[in-house]
């Protein structure tokens, strides 16, 4: 049989619906969620951070659970870019609650769901704005040393067209090119400021203890389980079980743990490392005292 003019075929010889149907398609379900919004569940826990720190890989590793429903994509990212949809268009992302509550009948346990949108933790709006809304979540951080997760932000920026310096330049240049008040992020997530705080953050997002201090005040320490990203790449079997006692929800292994977003990782001058160890040094301490956890990253100094 012949297949429709209007589809392409699959290197298997199936047919593959057009586009223009793909997108109509998705449309009509974002549309449903939408109408559908006010019997759905809020997520019972959020991964906010941080970017490039193994985010993917943890959401990915834990929704394969039997308890856990994802949401409709990873990152939502209402309380910081899409923050101006409302409540209900956050809520179409999620399950519904008949379907969690089903869940949980069948598996004699609670089911959950979440989402993970690695830019909450650095934007200054996100803390109150998700208490407000979600102020019995559990939160997930994972932070990876952050001369290493600034190189592998850098690179990331670059690999997707956002970044034209290289890494040196775009360094000097980030304290300049970052807003200087954090009122300028309230509103319009397309202006200038606000792309460069999303993009050009590179040591900004590194100093972890200012970030968590404004979480801290919003959120009891026990409703966050923080951990060196390094846990989960080096063991990542047992950084999800941590994960997931720390959901209360049972442990579950799985066949094979791939690291979902590994990239090319780039060079960097010893000097220049060095140099970056030594600007996070003083940042690290003060996390280190906050959480009362030394990860001794400055070890790994050249």
């Amino acid at each position: 049989m012949q297949a429709s003019a209007n589809a392409d075929t699959s290197a298997t010889g199936l047919a593959v619906p057009p586009q223009w149907l793909v997108r109509s398609r998705r449309n009509a379900m974002g549309a449903w969620r939408r109408v559908s919004s006010r019997t759905r569940a809020l997520p019972d826990f959020v991964v906010i951070g941080a970017q490039k720190s193994g985010t993917t890989s943890l959401y990915r590793y834990l929704t394969a659970h039997p308890s856990i429903v994802g949401a409709a994509k990873k990152e939502v990212h209402y309380f910081d870019l899409n923050h101006r949809r409302g409540v209900d268009w956050y809520r179409s992302n999620f399950p519904p609650r008949r379907r969690l509550e089903r869940l949980a009948s069948r598996l004699g346990r609670r089911a959950v769901t979440g989402e993970a949108s690695p830019y909450y933790l650095f934007h200054p709006h996100v803390p109150q704005r998700m208490h407000e809304l979600l102020p019995h979540a559990k939160l997930m951080v994972l932070l990876r040393d952050p001369v290493e997760r600034a190189i592998s932000h850098h690179n990331h920026e670059v690999q997707d067209g956002f970044e034209t310096l290289p890494f040196a330049e775009a360094i000097e240049a980030e304290e300049r090119r970052l807003p200087r008040s954090p009122e300028l992020l309230a509103g319009d997530e397309t202006s200038t400021a606000a792309f460069s705080h999303l993009h050009h953050s590179y040591l900004s997002r590194g100093r972890y203890a200012e970030q968590l201090e404004a979480w801290f005040e919003r959120y009891p320490r026990d409703h966050f389980l923080i951990m060196d990203s390094s846990e989960l790449f080096d063991d990542p079997q047992a950084a999800v079980a941590r994960t997931l006692a720390f959901l209360e929800l049972p442990p579950h292994e799985l066949a094979s743990y791939e690291n979902v977003t590994s990239r090319a990782k780039p060079e960097s001058a010893p000097e220049l490392r060095r140099r970056l160890y030594a600007y996070f040094a003083p940042h690290n301490q003060r996390l280190y005292e906050l959480l009362g956890t030394d990860f001794r990253w400055e070890d790994r100094a050249p």
